[in-house]
């Protein structure tokens, strides 16, 4: 049970989310986001985030205003539809749209044009592995191979991602330099169907519910969806860089599909983008140790997605070039490549690998000991619900983030989104006649992991 203090915090931050129908924090959201946004345009020294704000900070204002009309119909109108959670739905998607796909496309189009500064190293990164990946039958180089390349191209050697992110990069190395074959807008596409079969999969549970716990469930739904997409460091990701959306949207749907009981196709969800990137790998592992909880047969048809894909999307680099694989996958993220990653974020790993003498052992050492506690805590009290699985991927991801030497301060995406959904996921596999605990429309990151 939750002690009092504790308790007394998450109903105060459930009563911020749920003030005014949920409208008074998408307004803050908006209008922070602005801000935000406007900031960035007009200091950022990243040319590609300039250009995002510039076009971003206009989609914010224009969706806190209409959010501003709306807090007016609900209070001369009280129930009024333009107010109700389908109408915040909405807004949400034309704010996505406005802030993430308008700008992303905008980029596209100009760095078609012969623009040079309308993407980040990533984009880049991933559209040569993609060639590489169709004439040598891998997306790595190997270090000699990097090492021949000019100084100020070997970062953009290295691909520190799982072969499957290379798949990205086919359609510029099939079809040339049109703007649909920038890398970001297939990223958009797989991030759009995957963050959409999520949302319709715990919508999809609506039958097993009343009207009050499916409106509940929506409108946490709503505000899941706002901070996998809207919240400026996801809109901004998309724009300019883009690789971590998909990966964070099939985890997203993988959870969805569990707590739907559907194993097999979570399996493959979370497969599926294990075979992206590494930041999946922990997923998988604890939604394996979810369904192990249920039984050897629930394991065993998640296991074939979740460890068979990665392993077929690994088996022909090893196999072509296992040096090359380790030197970009492993070597590089750990700062012992020919060249450092630019990943250098001002968080607690980063201050101590930097600042103290063995400060990168140090900080590795407490990012094992983080590593050990969740461990130690899984195996004591293995996840059996989908909401639950989501906020231990989100406390551990958000402790390795903050403990890495080498990280970004976007990869905060990740646990933002994983605890923000676990109010909606928590409707989702809630049964007919079980009570959902108090306060699941609470801030998620207040939540128990137990």
């Amino acid at each position: 049970m939750p002690t009092e203090p504790g308790h007394a915090v998450r109903r105060r931050w459930s009563s911020i989310d749920r003030a005014a129908g949920g409208l008074a924090a998408d307004l803050g959201l908006y209008t922070l986001s602005a801000i935000f946004a406007a900031v960035t345009a007009a200091t950022s020294t990243l040319l590609p985030h300039r250009a995002w704000g510039a076009v971003a900070a206009v989609g914010y204002a224009a969706a806190a205003l209409v959010v501003v009309g709306q807090l007016v119909a609900r209070r001369t109108r009280p129930g009024a539809s333009i107010a109700g959670t389908a109408a915040r739905a909405a807004v949400t998607a034309l704010a996505f749209v406005a802030t993430a796909l308008l700008p992303m496309v905008l980029q596209a189009i100009q760095r078609a044009g012969g623009r040079t500064d309308r993407a980040q190293e990533e984009v880049v990164v991933v559209e040569h592995g993609g060639a590489r990946l169709l004439d040598h039958g891998t997306p790595y180089l190997g270090t000699d191979a990097i090492a021949a390349l000019p100084p100020g191209e070997q970062l953009l050697g290295y691909l520190p991602y799982q072969p499957g992110m290379a798949l990205f990069g086919l359609p510029r190395a099939l079809a040339g330099d049109g703007w649909w074959t920038d890398a970001r807008i297939w990223f958009a596409v797989a991030t759009v169907v995957a963050l959409a079969l999520a949302a319709g999969t715990v919508r999809g549970t609506g039958a097993r519910l009343t009207a009050d716990r499916t409106a509940d469930r929506d409108a946490a739904l709503v505000r899941a969806v706002q901070l996998a997409t809207v919240l400026p460091v996801c809109a901004l990701t998309m724009a300019t860089g883009g690789d971590d959306l998909p990966v964070l949207a099939l985890c997203l749907l993988a959870l969805a599909l569990c707590a739907a009981a559907r194993p097999g196709a979570a399996g493959v969800a979370v497969g599926l983008a294990a075979a992206l990137k590494l930041f999946a790998w922990p997923v998988a592992l604890v939604l394996l140790l979810h369904a192990a909880t249920h039984g050897r047969r629930r394991l065993g048809r998640m296991a074939a997605g979740a460890v068979g894909l990665p392993a077929l999307a690994l088996l022909p680099a090893v196999l072509v070039d296992p040096a090359a694989f380790v030197d970009n996958v492993i070597r590089f993220p750990l700062g012992d490549a020919l060249v450092t990653s630019p990943a250098q974020s001002p968080f607690p790993g980063y201050l101590i690998a930097s600042a103290l003498p063995g400060g990168r052992w140090i900080a590795a050492a407490l990012l094992v000991a983080a590593g050990l506690a969740i461990a130690v805590h899984l195996a004591r009290r293995p996840p059996r619900g989908a909401a639950t699985t989501a906020l231990i991927c989100g406390y551990g991801l958000l402790a390795a983030i903050l403990l890495m030497p080498s990280t970004r301060f976007g990869y905060l995406l990740y646990p933002v989104a994983f605890l923000a959904w676990a109010p909606a996921l928590r409707h989702a596999e809630a049964e007919p006649g079980t009570a959902v605990p108090a306060g699941t429309g609470d801030s998620p990151a207040l939540e128990t992991a137990g």
